[in-house]
């Protein structure tokens, strides 16, 4: 593992710490989700995004949405470690007149692009960013960040259709693929396989990686950029909970806070991670 790599997977291992924290505190919220999603997001904030988090309004900003927003702590956490806002915020999750609510807010946070919440509508937006892109005739890119239980939102693939009929390629869409939502797996709830094949018939470029290794997310990223006149989707296949080993796997954990106890017991095993990565 590169020097760079390592310093990527101890920033994610500080997202997955600050995200038990929130939680516990706020003692609601949805860590499974958040905690799946926090390699690639440490990878996006901190080596892809071109972002100024003293401008966050920055009009030649690459620009970012959360489509399943109800894993909001991983996006603050990334965003108060990056410096858009101080950390100190982050155990107001969930409190009445603070900032950082169940769900993005752009109109409260800085460095949220988009308020989202409501399943299936991310994608769309950020196909708006990616064409408005190409009328201003500016070179920012757009990555969107969709949960597997998301898919079988109809309004999802309306958005794909149209990514690829406008030839969007300066549009990268990660799906998280940890195959649980709140009802059970994905596969019962709403069966939406085989991905890589659907995707491909939209007319996408399609990467399959594995979503915590940290060189495989870079990896994709650049062959994102490089392709031409087609929207990249990453399928990256990740474990719900990852990261703290009574979380992992259990469909459970979807929207449950830790106690005070179940903290603890997170942290120290997080702690251990981060002590390996040196």
């Amino acid at each position: 593992m590169t020097e760079q790599e390592l310093e990527l997977k101890r920033i994610a291992n500080q997202i997955r710490q600050d995200i038990i924290l929130m939680l516990a505190e706020a003692q609601s919220g949805h860590p499974g989700g958040a905690l799946s999603a926090a390699d690639i997001v440490a990878c996006l904030f901190f080596h892809e995004l071109r972002v100024d988090p003293q401008n966050p309004h920055w009009p030649l900003r690459d620009r970012f949405v959360l489509c399943k927003g109800h894993a909001a702590p991983v996006l603050y956490a990334a965003l108060a470690e990056k410096g858009f806002f101080p950390k100190e915020e982050l155990l107001g999750l969930r409190k009445i007149n603070r900032i950082l609510q169940g769900h993005p807010d752009m109109k409260k946070i800085p460095g949220v692009d988009m308020s989202t919440g409501s399943l299936g509508q991310g994608l769309s937006v950020a196909n708006g960013m990616a064409l408005a892109a190409r009328l201003d005739q500016r070179d920012y890119r757009v990555y969107a960040l969709l949960g597997d239980g998301e898919l079988a939102e109809g309004q999802v693939w309306e958005a794909v259709l149209a990514a690829a009929h406008y030839r969007l390629d300066q549009l990268t869409a990660f799906v998280d693929c940890n195959g649980l939502q709140i009802d059970g797996t994905t596969a019962q709830v709403m069966n939406t396989n085989p991905l890589p094949e659907k995707f491909s018939a939209f007319g996408w470029n399609v990467l399959e990686i594995d979503g915590h290794d940290v060189a495989q997310i870079l990896k994709a990223l650049a062959l994102a950029r490089e392709a031409k006149g087609v929207p990249t989707v990453i399928l990256a296949a990740t474990v719900k909970g990852k990261g703290v080993s009574f979380m992992e796997n259990q469909v459970g954990w979807h929207g449950t806070a830790p106690s005070a106890e179940q903290k603890e017991q997170s942290l120290k095993e997080l702690w251990e991670e981060a002590a390996s990565l040196g």
